[in-house]
């Protein structure tokens, strides 16, 4: 079992790989995509999503770490003699479709944890891989933005706050109806397309709180971002404002609201409808 100081190692190593391998992607965006099929999560697999994850295999596999993969892209696969010893929850890129367009909003995330629970999490790492930002957490430790510690955002009032919203889905008649109230009380919604990034922009009180409450997002998109906002002193619950607990699975779907401090949480909670 590793110990934080060597997974902190790791996965910056990691990320170093991730930036290497994606290089000759990035080159080909402009020309036709192989159809490499759909990954575990249910998107179509681009070779940017596949370059990633094997970055991140491979460094692992180079640690001689055993452990149970759990991908967007690949599903879930086990590497070494005991792959139970640890579970490493992967969103090789998160925003493809940002990364596809060439709009500089697109990050990896990679969560870590004794147990395939997303409460079990005790290290996490996104990568904002346009800008070159790096956010890491461990359990009880703090959040970190490039090794500088971060606090989320202190602002309690909704008409002073932005506040990520995403409304992205087929099912928007069923979504829209449980924001309205909110959307009429807060000045400042956004939405930039990559979850995994948008949860860490609340730790790092860049905004103030990010919503998502469409049954969509999946688990490896946001395990590691979930630890960098309670480490950086953020609140994220369920819609209804429970613990949010679920296992770490390509396939498990969840809402959230992530905020930056309990005063706005509960604000946003109160004009959110179950």
């Amino acid at each position: 079992m590793k110990n934080p100081t060597d997974w902190q190692q790791i996965l910056i190593e990691c990320k170093n790989n991730i930036q290497t391998n994606i290089q000759p992607c990035l080159k080909t965006l402009k020309q036709p995509q192989p159809n490499l099929g759909m990954g575990a999560g249910g998107d179509a697999m681009k070779p940017v999503d596949l370059a990633a994850e094997t970055a991140i295999i491979d460094t692992l596999q180079h640690h001689d770490v055993s452990f149970t993969l759990i991908s967007e892209e690949s599903g879930i696969k086990k590497f070494g003699g005991a792959p139970e010893e640890c579970f490493l929850t992967v969103d090789p890129i998160d925003g493809t479709t940002n990364l596809m367009h060439g709009l500089p909003f697109y990050a990896s995330s990679i969560a870590v944890s004794h147990k395939p629970e997303l409460a079990d999490v005790y290290a996490g790492m996104v990568v904002d891989l346009s800008h070159d930002v790096t956010y890491t957490a461990f359990k009880g430790e703090g959040a970190y933005r490039d090794g500088e510690k971060m606090e989320s955002s202190k602002t309690a009032f909704l008409d002073e706050a932005v506040v990520g919203l995403d409304l992205n889905t087929f099912k928007a008649k069923a979504v829209v109806p449980k924001v309205t109230a909110l959307i009429e009380n807060t000045k400042h919604i956004r939405h930039f397309g990559a979850n995994a990034l948008e949860v860490c922009y609340v730790a790092n009180g860049l905004t103030d709180a990010f919503i998502d409450l469409r049954g969509k997002i999946r688990a490896t998109d946001v395990a590691a971002g979930f630890l960098i906002v309670k480490e950086a002193g953020g609140i994220v619950t369920t819609p209804d404002n429970q613990t949010l607990n679920v296992k770490l699975d390509p396939k498990q779907k969840m809402s959230f609201i992530a905020s930056g401090n309990m005063q706005i949480h509960q604000k946003i909670v109160s004009l959110v409808k179950p």
